[in-house]
């Protein structure tokens, strides 16, 4: 089963969505799972997991009624505030749905010490006795304190979105990949592959300028660590769906079939315990 590990849904509205600017106003619009299954299906894609864009708990309760109303919105990574005095209760009651799979928040904006902070590590070491993953959204600056984040919690599991966002423009490579290498020497993290599309210049990037991310990623986290993602519908400032999954299909067909099968499903349904191996049945998460 092919599973796009990363996708985002909405019903635009310009006072919730005040981070997409001008420069993104072709997201200034409804993206919803009817959109995106189009899209997956030319594709090759049987199912998704739809991610937070805001941080409130009414999306992530609307996310999970999306998943309930579509079958291949397998699996949701929501929002709660991690700091509140409100934790214990919220995730209690948001995790009693089977589709919710982790929590998210959006760190790239917070100061560079957030992942530091003694109430937001609080409410992360509830996590894993929820068996709720942990998604890292993070700037390339931000992976030290990261490294740090994800060794203190041996016992959860951490997702790193969108390689921790590199930049591509500027071809910096280096620092990044020094950092990423520390990260992924903890095996407690995987990583999505992801948003590198829109990490390049939108109107020029080319294949061959996300190559070597690509096998940074792969050298450092080995197939059986990396699921592949879409950032829909953000990626669409820089290509469309099947473009920006092609990226990682034709990296991927120079390698075998189980580090195929892995990146494009079988490390998502790994991590999350999404199905069955026999019969693609349901089963309860650890």
């Amino acid at each position: 089963m092919r599973i796009d590990s990363h996708q985002h849904f909405w019903k635009y509205d310009v006072a919730e969505y005040g981070w997409i600017d001008d420069s993104m106003a072709p997201l200034r619009r409804d993206f919803l799972p009817v959109d995106a299954k189009r899209e997956m299906q030319v594709a090759g894609f049987d199912g998704c997991i739809a991610v937070q864009a805001r941080q409130t708990l009414e999306e992530t309760r609307w996310l999970l009624s999306l998943a309930d109303a579509h079958p291949f919105v397998v699996g949701c990574v929501g929002w709660v505030d991690l700091q509140s005095p409100s934790v214990d209760d919220d995730l209690a009651q948001l995790s009693r749905h089977p589709k919710l799979l982790g929590i998210r928040h959006i760190v790239q904006s917070e100061p560079d010490d957030f992942l530091s902070r003694p109430a937001f590590r609080r409410g992360v070491a509830l996590l894993a006795r929820l068996g709720l993953t942990y998604d890292i959204l993070i700037y390339p600056r931000q992976l030290p304190v990261a490294v740090r984040l994800v060794t203190d919690f041996p016992d959860q599991q951490f997702v790193l979105d969108h390689l921790a966002k590199p930049d591509v423009r500027s071809g910096a490579i280096e620092n990044w990949t020094r950092d990423l290498r520390t990260l992924a020497a903890r095996r407690n993290v995987c990583c999505k592959v992801s948003g590198l599309v829109t990490e390049a210049d939108w109107r020029t990037w080319t294949p061959d300028q996300l190559r070597p991310y690509l096998e940074v990623a792969f050298d450092c986290f080995g197939a059986d660590r990396l699921m592949i993602g879409s950032d829909w519908p953000v990626c669409t400032l820089a290509a469309d769906y099947a473009r920006t999954m092609n990226v990682v299909a034709d990296f991927l067909s120079q390698r075998s079939a189980a580090e195929r099968d892995a990146v494009l499903g079988g490390t998502a349904v790994r991590t999350w315990n999404l199905f069955s191996r026999a019969d693609h049945e349901p089963v309860t998460r650890l």
